[in-house]
């Protein structure tokens, strides 16, 4: 799925949508330490008044928010694993009968809590779902209304949450005139910060992908492996921050480590056009073809098909591995870009990268930036030095 098909499903999590049709929801409470499941139940969702339905659509669109493969993965079902989670979901979606639903949804379960202790109590949120999609866009004109057609997409979404301890607290009353302590028993299931979940099957475009679940991490590049491997049976993931790790360590193997800024600067302006003249297809990947052609196009001469397959083969130990060009390519709208040194830390966007230089002077090296208008620090415009001058 791509940020298109996320967010076009993630939207239609709000009250009163036609488009949207939650059959049932399934609640399962899981104890820490033990991870026994102390309680579970199932209702149909439009049984649940309407501030808990509320509070549970803006559960499931947090669960749905973050960027791909930052927070978001798309994974690929391992082959021929063992209690396969493709097999478990894809029968609790094609059952009709609630309690062949749960069963299958239980099992789920049951895979999450084997051999894994949980620091508290957690609730497990399944509910089956439907999203009626138009199939064409809405013509005022047209006799026919845009509801008339739709694709139908079921699927399953889950939500695992965290509960939070109840207060103890020290109250005075105004009437007896005592003080008193009170204490919550009931523990408060936090829906504002899903801790994991995910979506099955994933969608590209009007059609269903059986082979693929959106999981959802509980933070930014954090990816819990254990859930994604013996949960869901998804295959090795790379999070946007490995594919830029490994996309620098194979320039730094190529280049010897020594880029100078210009050259920086149209390598993201090359990886940033690929990505723009493909905006409405599939983001680009970088093979060793495509880094080979950036920095030649860049200006580095001393590059070959060799040497660039070479420093996939030694640094991710694949020379057919692909990177996304978006995992590695600074935002271009924000100063994303950090210049660090011992004295100072700057950050920039990368198409100014271009107006910083490096240089040697007197055996001294020095930051420099070339700017066109006088330098502003703390409303005081800067006198213009000549190198080597101090004050």
């Amino acid at each position: 799925m791509n940020k298109k098909d996320i967010a076009q499903i993630r939207k239609q999590f709000k009250m009163n949508n036609d488009l949207l049709k939650i059959h049932d929801i399934f609640n399962v409470y899981i104890m820490k330490g033990s991870s026994d499941i102390y309680h579970h139940q199932s209702q149909p969702f439009e049984m649940l008044d309407q501030d808990q339905q509320e509070l549970f659509l803006s559960n499931f669109k947090k669960l749905l928010a973050g960027q791909v493969d930052e927070k978001l993965f798309e994974l690929k079902f391992q082959r021929n694993a063992e209690n396969n989670s493709q097999l478990i979901l894809h029968q609790g979606l094609l059952s009709s009968d609630v309690e062949d639903w749960k069963e299958q949804m239980l099992k789920m379960v049951g895979k999450m809590i084997a051999d894994r202790q949980y620091e508290m109590d957690i609730v497990v949120t399944f509910i089956r779902a439907e999203y009626l999609k138009p199939t064409k866009r809405r013509n005022e004109e047209a006799e026919e209304s845009e509801r008339d057609t739709v694709y139908s997409h079921p699927f399953i979404l889950c939500s695992i949450n965290n509960t939070q301890e109840p207060k103890k607290e020290l109250l005075f009353d105004y009437v007896e005139k005592e003080f008193k302590y009170h204490f919550v028993v009931d523990p408060i299931i936090n829906l504002n910060a899903p801790i994991a979940g995910f979506l099955f099957p994933c969608f590209t475009d009007n059609s269903a992908d059986v082979n693929h679940i959106l999981y959802s991490a509980g933070k930014v590049h954090e990816p819990d492996y254990q859930f994604i491997e013996d949960v869901l049976n998804g295959e090795e993931i790379m999070t946007a921050k490995d594919d830029k790790i490994v996309f620098e360590e194979i320039i730094k193997d190529v280049t010897g480590d020594q880029l100078n800024t210009s050259t920086l600067s149209s390598v993201y302006e090359e990886i940033n056009r690929m990505i723009v003249e493909n905006e409405e297809e599939e983001l680009p990947k970088l093979d060793t073809q495509d880094v080979e052609r950036v920095l030649k196009i860049s200006g580095l001469e001393d590059v070959n098909t060799e040497k660039v397959e070479m420093a996939f083969k030694k640094v991710i130990d694949d020379e057919k591995y692909e990177i996304k060009a978006s995992s590695v390519l600074p935002k271009f709208s924000s100063k994303s870009i950090k210049i660090q040194t011992k004295i100072v830390n700057i950050s920039i966007s990368p198409q100014d990268l271009r107006y910083v230089k490096q240089v040697n002077l007197s055996g001294k090296r020095y930051l420099m930036i070339e700017v066109e208008e006088d330098t502003v620090i703390e409303g005081f415009t800067m006198i213009p030095e000549a190198f080597g001058e101090s004050n």
